[in-house]
């Protein structure tokens, strides 16, 4: 491991976007199977500056903790418990209750307003058992980007977490409830419409596929046979000091707090902190290790080389271009920056994370920051992944 490496110009590139994209980063870079650079800045508590963050603080992978779950699901695929092309209803009944399903408006994520419905789907509907989990992995299932669950899920916040809490099953009860019942927003297979619903409903099936709680199978599936000790969901209840946890936003529409130690994303926080498509806090160097883990082929992972190939290769295109589960390079503006390979594909999150994997060049980036610290809408977060990149990918060639 080089403190140095890529320096100066990274150090040119962090003084451009600390503190003013994000008051922390921590970034952990593999290179064929080693690591090349490991390093944190920034303050816990930027106004007071009493503690550093450190290449062990966590960080809230908001969508980033997908990667997680939809690897979770693979494993079973490739276990027999269920396939690709299974209906969603097979291990969710109930999603299928309401049949066939209205062609609605979903929400848009950031200004909550309602969407038109789209004008060649309008009197529509569609059948749910249509819905398999490949159209899940690809965002493909027609479901709408996003609702409000968590106000569904119960009538107030959830309390500031505490240590010894228990998951709020009740909360997750109810929004799985209304998630099921949700009118779609588009034709199922029709185009990537990408969407946070189908991947909470993914995770409540990795759960009952497993036979317990999603954060007990995804740590049965693959943080302990990788030994990625580092992630976890709610932190704080499970005796992790905040003083190792980096916040987020300050919450003034919901819970009137900065989630610190919580997930930052309304409707993970509203079902109980543990959900298929956040929810999940780990350091730096573990998000490269899973990673390397997919990179190298690691038998640990217990998913075939063919599976692996599969997810990591282009089945949908529109808004992303999308294998099962992961994010693949763009032609053009990508966060991958313009070095990485056309073959790269990685994930990113909403709270200022990432993770991008260039197999031709055998490197892994993992890029943590909570750029939602200043606001969601604070800007210069994609420029920053995107230099990154480009500095890394430069060094790595020229080493």
């Amino acid at each position: 491991m080089s403190a140095t490496f890529a320096q100066p110009a990274l150090n040119r590139l962090i003084e451009q976007h600390l503190p003013r994209s994000f008051p922390a980063l921590s970034v952990c870079v593999i290179h064929q199977g080693e690591i090349i650079l490991h390093n944190a800045w920034g303050w816990i508590d930027p106004d007071t500056r009493q503690h550093k963050v450190t290449t062990d603080s966590l960080f809230d992978l908001a969508s980033v903790s997908k990667l997680i779950v939809e690897t979770s699901f693979l494993v079973l695929v490739d276990a027999g418990k269920v396939s690709l092309d299974s209906s969603l209803v097979q291990v969710l009944p109930e999603f299928g209750r309401i049949s066939p399903r209205a062609i609605g408006s979903g929400q848009d994520p950031h200004t909550r307003d309602f969407n038109p419905v789209e004008e060649s789907f309008r009197g529509e509907s569609v059948k749910p058992a249509d819905v398999s989990f490949r159209h899940l992995l690809t965002h493909s299932s027609g479901l709408p980007p996003w609702r409000s669950v968590y106000l569904l899920a119960a009538d107030e916040a959830p309390p500031p977490p505490a240590g010894g809490g228990l998951y709020a099953a009740e909360r997750w009860r109810r929004g799985l409830a209304a998630m099921v019942e949700f009118p779609f927003a588009g034709a199922i297979g029709h185009t990537v419409r990408y969407t946070d619903l189908g991947i909470m409903l993914l995770g409540e099936a990795v759960a009952r596929l497993q036979g317990g709680r999603l954060d007990q199978a995804v740590q049965e599936l693959i943080l302990q046979p990788l030994s990625l000790s580092s992630f976890t969901y709610n932190p704080v209840v499970n005796g992790i000091p905040r003083t190792n946890i980096v916040p987020t936003e300050l919450d003034d529409h919901w819970r009137y707090r900065r989630a610190w130690g919580e997930v930052h994303d309304e409707n993970a926080c509203g079902v109980g902190g543990i959900a298929g498509h956040a929810g999940l806090f780990a350091n730096a160097a573990d998000v490269a290790r899973f990673g390397q883990a997919w990179l190298s082929g690691d038998p640990r992972l217990s998913i075939s080389g063919d599976l692996r190939a599969s997810a990591t290769r282009q089945h949908m295109s529109g808004e992303f271009r999308l294998g099962l589960g992961w994010m693949l390079k763009a032609a053009a503006d990508s966060s991958a920056g313009e070095h990485f390979s056309s073959d790269s594909y990685g994930h990113t999150g909403f709270t200022g994370t990432s993770l991008w994997i260039d197999p031709a060049r055998q490197l892994v980036c993992a890029v943590l920051t909570n750029r939602v610290y200043h606001g969601r809408h604070a800007d210069g977060i994609h420029a920053f992944r995107r230099a990154f990149h480009d500095i890394i990918a430069e060094a790595v060639d020229a080493r």
